[in-house]
């Protein structure tokens, strides 16, 4: 039987009890093939093309095989894959290897799926030849090298995502008062439960409750609430979104950046209205909180939503003529914030 370097194989060769094919040894080494001629691995080039080959056929992928010569001529040191409409693939089987790769090539595809596939085909490789050939190409050994990004995921899971903490705010007669703030991540629609002096468990539940009645079917969509490990939110608190199938997700002790959107959000709240305005009472903190929150939900811009706000779904249409039309100012808690329309 002639191998694909055009050279005659041994039927079988074994070594070490296990089965291999094998050059017919050549002594008088006028052979080209740089494949040691009588060992378990000199056949190494023609069985990994054959695998390879069977392998990307049964992903129905139609691909071709060469095998190239090294510059002193020899072949056997690399074999070349060229997948239909895919990029090519470089497995070396020699260190170094001279012909360099083509710009679309990758040095080397050789992971758990194809180390098995040879496994089958009678040539095992070990694992550390695995690691050192992908090393040497300068491939991560990550499990899976395609796929989205850290922010691309973080972005896809944020239309379930829900995330509660509390804002204290401390009035003109310094006493301090405690909201409870929800946020839902996709949309960065703020919810503010409720304005107290003495925050208790029973009180926190109830807030949660309202919040399920305002959201109405829009918690249908949502599959984890982040919270921290305040004792306030009980058995009970939990038992109401967990009856909404949404799992509770206990950020770790003393990590805000862990609940960083809710964090963050509690700051713009203080640097755009609660540090501009003297609280009298909860009353007045309770309005105060409430205006802010509609302003937040239907006129403030957000860079993560290009710029629009939580409640918008797309920019209005550019005004041809802007000159033409009257711009109008609403001040939003005393001028403290302006918002800006045009007129009708």
């Amino acid at each position: 039987m002639a191998g694909g370097c055009g050279h005659q194989l041994v039927t079988k060769l074994y070594t070490d009890r296990a089965c291999h094919f094998a050059h017919v040894p050549d002594p008088e080494h006028t052979s080209t093939c740089a494949r040691k001629a009588a060992g378990v691995s000199s056949a190494d080039h023609l069985y990994i093309k054959q695998g390879l080959l069977t392998w990307l056929a049964e992903q129905d992928v139609d691909a071709t095989a060469t095998i190239p010569r090294d510059e002193d001529g020899s072949i056997g040191g690399e074999v070349l894959f060229a997948p239909a409409g895919r990029a090519s693939l470089r497995v070396l089987l020699s260190e170094p290897a001279d012909s360099p790769a083509g710009e679309d090539s990758a040095h080397l595809v050789l992971g758990p799926e194809i180390q098995g596939e040879l496994a089958r085909l009678g040539h095992p490789i070990a694992a550390s030849t695995v690691w050192q050939i992908l090393h040497t190409a300068g491939i991560d050994p990550a499990p899976r090298r395609t796929g989205p990004t850290w922010r691309e995921f973080l972005s896809a899971q944020a239309t379930s995502l829900l995330a509660c903490d509390f804002l204290h705010i401390d009035t003109i007669s310094l006493q301090r008062l405690y909201a409870l703030i929800f946020l839902e991540h996709h949309t960065r629609r703020l919810h503010i439960g409720g304005v107290t002096a003495h925050p208790t468990a029973a009180w926190t539940t109830q807030q949660a409750r309202n919040l399920g009645t305002d959201l109405g079917i829009r918690m249908d969509s949502l599959r984890f609430l982040i919270r921290d490990h305040d004792s306030k939110y009980t058995d009970a608190f939990d038992a109401v979104f967990q009856a909404e199938d949404i799992e509770i997700i206990k950020t770790p002790v003393r990590a805000p950046k862990a609940n960083a959107h809710c964090e963050r959000v509690i700051g713009t709240l203080r640097r755009e209205a609660l540090d501009h305005i003297l609280i009298l009472d909860e009353a007045h903190a309770r309005q105060v909180l409430a205006t802010y929150q509609r302003h937040y939900n239907a006129h403030r811009p957000h860079r993560a939503r290009h710029q629009l706000p939580p409640q918008a779904h797309q920019q209005p249409p550019p005004d041809l003529k802007p000159t033409s039309r009257r711009v109008l100012r609403t001040r939003i808690l005393g001028s403290v914030i302006n918002e800006y329309r045009y007129a009708a």
